[in-house]
């Protein structure tokens, strides 16, 4: 099998799945390959927040903006193209238009509210991308719970839409050691880190440690990022003379931030509908830490089970996020069980070993002419269409 990947850039986020999906091509041992095509440079945000650090070890990938001729004759010559994350289909339209494979990955088309589908420039483009190779070869991986119902609006994609996402580096733990680790510090941590920008809503944190603050709840509140809302934030600390139970710290490299990661009791995720995915709910789950959510991020519908593996607020909540703050802070039984069930669904299900070798099995099975088979839950499952204003009720109604 000759694969490729094709996307704007690779970064940390997904080198795991594409070094999972090279190995287990070479391991076959009959010529397969695995080749990622990136097509523009990265930003220079994100190269400071550290994501260029580990291209040098991708013997796979391959520049688009180096090497155009040999890019475009592995895109036509391959079995299978996985298309992602970039808006021009100068790269894809011949395979398209040839009736040959192509499997997209996609996040969400209306981050900013489902109303933009009825603008008929939108329509046309949706129509001429998608909705027009309905009865072709083309399949979608949804990266995040809203992405089908988004599809489905412009009739793209009907039962060939499967679960995916992002799947950062998993680490494998010794769990009692790791919980016995957090509790050895002495006090209970709860942490948020990510850019510091108005739809990841991170003042919602300060609101909270000010909270916290004025119910004597024992708890330290650190955040990590930097962003245009950060001076505000600090401003706010001081306002509410937060003192030493909270803190905001730079940024730092995805590792350091893992660390942190694995002395922290609770994460916060509370980022809105513009929140593609959101890997750090990844991380956090696989650091044993109990996370409390928004159910707006794509994430969240994917990977969380309400009071199971983590809890869910209503995005926006912030009354019910301190809720169950307080909740998972006076109750340690709780925060245990969450955490070690967050840590399971990553290490058995949500990784980028397991998903690599279920999407390598549908693409055998497409290349042979096969039906398609969905997984039972987790990557490659049916993608599941539930409309926006119903997914907080969903996740919290489901078991």
């Amino acid at each position: 099998m000759k694969l490729v990947t094709v996307s704007n850039y690779i970064n940390h986020h997904q080198i795991p799945l594409s070094d999972a999906l090279d190995q287990g091509l070479r391991q076959r041992g009959d010529g397969s390959t695995y080749t990622f095509i990136q097509t523009e440079p990265m930003e220079e945000e994100r190269r400071k927040m550290g994501w260029e650090a580990s291209l040098k070890e991708c013997h796979y990938l391959k520049f688009y903006y180096e090497e155009p001729e040999i890019c475009a004759a592995l895109i036509q010559e391959a079995d299978i193209v996985i298309f992602g994350g970039v808006e021009e289909e100068q790269y894809i339209s011949e395979r398209l238009l040839k009736g040959k494979i192509v499997i997209r990955s996609s996040e969400r088309l209306y981050k900013e509210g489902t109303w933009k589908a009825v603008s008929p420039r939108g329509l046309i483009k949706k129509y001429k991308d998608h909705t027009r190779f309905a009865k072709s070869p083309v399949y979608l991986l949804c990266d995040g719970g809203y992405v089908a119902s988004d599809f489905h609006i412009v009739r793209a994609y009907t039962n060939k839409m499967f679960r995916f996402g992002y799947f950062p580096k998993m680490k494998k733990y010794e769990m009692t050691r790791l919980m016995n680790q957090k509790k050895e510090k002495g006090y209970l941590e709860i942490l948020w880190a990510g850019r510091m920008i108005d739809w990841k809503h991170p003042e919602m944190v300060v609101a909270l440690a000010k909270e916290l603050k004025e119910q004597n709840v024992p708890a330290h509140i650190t955040m990590i990022g930097d962003g245009p809302c950060r001076d505000a934030l600090e401003k706010e600390a001081e306002l509410y003379s937060l003192g030493d139970s909270f803190v905001i710290k730079d940024f730092m490299p995805p590792e350091q931030i893992r660390s942190e990661m694995e002395q922290a009791d609770i994460y916060l995720f509370t980022s809105d509908y513009k929140e593609g995915w959101g890997a750090v709910l990844n991380e956090a789950m696989n650091s044993g830490c109990a996370v409390i959510a928004s159910h707006a991020p794509g994430a969240t519908p994917f990977l969380i089970q309400d009071k199971k593996n983590g809890l869910v607020f209503k995005s926006g909540d912030q009354a019910e996020l301190t809720e169950l703050v307080l909740n998972v802070v006076r109750d340690e039984q709780l925060r245990s069980s969450l955490a070690l069930q967050a840590y399971e669904t990553i290490e058995q299900e949500w990784n980028a070993e397991e998903a690599a070798k279920r999407l390598l099995m549908q693409c055998d099975r497409l290349i042979n002419g096969r039906k398609i088979a969905f997984e039972q839950s987790g990557p490659m499952s049916k993608a599941p269409i539930i409309a926006q204003r119903k997914m907080y009720r969903f996740l919290k109604k489901r078991r």
